[in-house]
């Protein structure tokens, strides 16, 4: 899943939620039928037939997540997936992300330059350095509030601590 949904204009949003399937040439009744339920679960069952300009931002990330899911992959790839958002809807659709991830039991692996989002969204934190790109630490996110959503993470008392940290790991020089 990337910044931008890459969702394609002139198909509906089913045609665009089975279009790994049609690549794979896996697309057939039951497998559509399953892109159908993804689409009805995660609140989009009602736009099947809409095209990807007629929904919000938010609902076409939504909607490239459940293209993504639809072909049920093991790991996820979510990179800058939430950056082209604004920010209110970037928190909105993260939420919603984490727990359609949840749900549905899947392993992701998420680039972001945020470290607030990474906190809140993730339970292991892997801070690199500058290019080339090598592993500077690794931080096991525990948090008092496990089993809320990132917006409720956000809120945890440990939070600002493993923001602080990672933070100071930068390699950032403000001038």
């Amino acid at each position: 899943m990337l910044q931008k949904d890459h969702l394609f204009e002139w198909r509906t949003i089913l045609q665009n939620v089975t279009l790994g399937l049609e690549i794979q040439n896996k697309l057939n009744e039951k497998m559509k039928s399953y892109a159908i339920e993804l689409l009805d679960t995660y609140g989009l069952g009602e736009f099947l037939n809409h095209y990807p300009r007629q929904l919000s931002g938010g609902m076409r990330q939504r909607a490239a997540l459940i293209r993504t899911l639809a072909i049920q992959p093991d790991i996820l790839l979510l990179d800058e997936a939430f950056s082209a958002l604004d920010y209110q809807t970037r928190l909105a659709v993260s939420d919603e992300v984490y727990t359609i991830l949840k749900k549905e039991n899947k392993t992701a692996i998420m680039v972001t330059h945020d470290i607030a989002e990474a906190i809140s969204m993730a339970d292991k934190v892997v801070v690199l350095t500058q290019r080339p790109a090598t592993i500077k630490n690794i931080h096991e996110i525990y948090l008092t509030c496990p089993h809320c959503t990132p917006l409720g993470r956000r809120e945890a008392p440990e939070f600002r601590h493993y923001f602080n940290k990672i933070w100071k790991e930068l390699d950032v020089h403000v001038k």
